[in-house]
């Protein structure tokens, strides 16, 4: 089914993987990328000790696009889920089905946001959780000092499923915090109740699901005793560096200097937590063979381009931190960083591929576990050619129009080239065309200019493939080359 990895004692056991999901959190924003706002010693080591896909998108920069894209490896036009709230089709399979055909535990802790609501109270019945054996969340949230969360083990013969947990109980604390205390104790209660005798437990596949650094931005108190971790906030408004693309327009950098201020802290008390994960690992004794993926929905313009939160096709929005890591290393497992234009329909596979096992045939998205470990690529993934090649660009799509204030709204596709470049349309228009290789802060967009036209044909025809290939509807602009 899988590789065996030895555990410290010399007994073999099969791979964990773990999700670990930010919400609203950019690649740009984490100390590993350069951001001098903020201290993330965490997940800078563990990008160190694992494999960085610095070129990972969100092909749907929203919240519940993203996340049903992420559950079914399929496009946001494909699955139905194509805004913000939007329910997910509970006949659709999600990873929980493959993990627990390969006889993993699968488990689900903190914000779901594929049930239709963006309500925290709205209860999601157990046929509604993705088919994941153990379910304990909540639908959305926007308050972090008052989460609740609900349900447990979903079937009702399971011998620790208690009727009790689907009553709402509020969160003690931050909900970070909380909900990293609830994870780890249960992978400790998982571990602890399914090792055999030869010291072997079941393996797992779980996620952790916080809500911040979304906003409203707003990092743990400890003068209302709301978490255990370092001081915060670290940094005041007047001491944040703001990103060269944020317009030099007071109001605007005033704002974007007040809400960094508070997603800094947030972004900070994640690294803190994910230091928590990495200690439970350890105590439990399935370091060595857990695989830590780390990752977020979508990024935040927090004021670059005059723009704030998700749904736009600049970089603060798309870009996503991805990091793959054996937490307590491997001599197989690769190491540095990737150029591969990771997207959220490519996850999936590519965590069930860090366990050898295959991607499921209704998934839409690629396996690149070969770049994580060093084995043979994939029979039905060859080096080049045939019908699963890797990919050398990745699918942008904004599905409907968003009127939310200080966001594009219009509806847009786009594609990301592993070479660098970006070429975004609204319906019948060319809108924009960076080199972000060059230009990482996008301020020159070259969709007009006459000396790059050839490129933007080859770009057009990239994206106008993307669509005709996952069978999206849009109206591309007609161009031609102008001299």
């Amino acid at each position: 089914m899988s590789e065996s990895i030895p555990n410290r004692h010399g007994r073999d056991r099969e791979p964990n993987v773990i999700w670990i999901i930010a919400d609203q959190l950019r690649a740009q924003s984490l100390g590993y990328r350069g951001d001098p706002n903020v201290r993330t010693p965490v997940i800078d080591n563990l990008a160190r000790r694992g494999l960085r896909f610095d070129c990972a998108v969100a092909g749907a920069p929203w919240c519940s696009p993203f996340r049903a894209a992420l559950l079914t490896s399929t496009y946001p036009h494909q699955n139905g889920v194509t805004r913000t709230p939007s329910p997910l089709d509970p006949s659709l399979p999600t990873i929980a089905k493959p993990f627990r055909d390969a006889g993993y535990h699968t488990a689900w802790i903190g914000k779901w946001h594929v049930d239709g609501s963006n309500s925290g109270d709205h209860r999601i019945p157990p046929e509604r959780r993705g088919g994941f054996e153990y379910w304990r969340g909540y639908e959305n949230n926007n308050a972090q000092e008052e989460g609740y969360v609900f349900g447990g083990y979903t079937d009702t013969a399971h011998p620790r499923h208690d009727p009790n947990d689907e009553i709402p109980a509020r969160l003690g604390g931050y909900e970070t915090d909380a909900l990293t205390e609830l994870f780890c104790d249960h992978l400790r209660t998982h571990v602890t109740a399914t090792r055999e005798g030869d010291g072997r437990p079941q393996p797992f596949f779980a996620t952790l699901s916080v809500q911040p650094p979304h906003s409203p931005y707003l990092g743990p108190s400890h003068a209302q005793g709301n978490s255990r971790g370092p001081s915060w906030p670290s940094i005041t408004p007047s001491e944040v560096t703001l990103r060269p693309n944020v317009p030099h327009v007071e109001e605007i950098r005033e704002t974007a200097r007040l809400d960094y201020a508070g997603y800094s802290a947030m972004v900070e008390n994640i690294d803190w937590n994910v230091g928590r994960v990495l200690t439970t690992l350890r105590d439990i004794d399935v370091d060595r063979e857990t695989w830590i993926v780390f990752f977020s929905d979508h990024g935040d313009m927090l004021g670059s381009h005059g723009q704030w939160e998700k749904s736009s096709p600049w970089e603060e929005s798309i870009r996503i931190p991805l990091i793959v890591a054996r937490v307590a290393g491997h001599q197989a497992m690769q190491t540095g960083r990737s150029d591969a234009v990771v997207n959220h329909v490519d996850i999936g596979p590519t965590s069930l591929g860090l366990c050898g096992i295959s991607s499921p045939e209704w998934s839409a998205g690629y396996d690149y576990s070969h770049r994580c470990v060093a084995r043979p690529r994939p029979a039905n993934q060859p080096e080049a050619g045939g019908a699963r090649a890797e990919p050398d660009s990745a699918y942008l799509q904004q599905i409907p129009r968003k009127y939310h204030r200080h966001s594009v709204n219009r509806a847009w596709r786009g594609v990301v080239t592993r070479d660098g470049w970006k070429y975004v349309c609204t319906p019948d228009n060319d809108w924009l065309m960076h080199n972000v290789r060059d230009d990482p802060y996008e301020q020159a967009n070259l969709c007009y200019d006459t000396v790059y036209q050839e490129k933007k044909l080859e770009l057009h025809a990239e994206l106008d493939r993307w669509i005709r290939e996952t069978e999206d509807e849009f109206s591309l602009p007609e161009i031609a080359l102008e001299r």
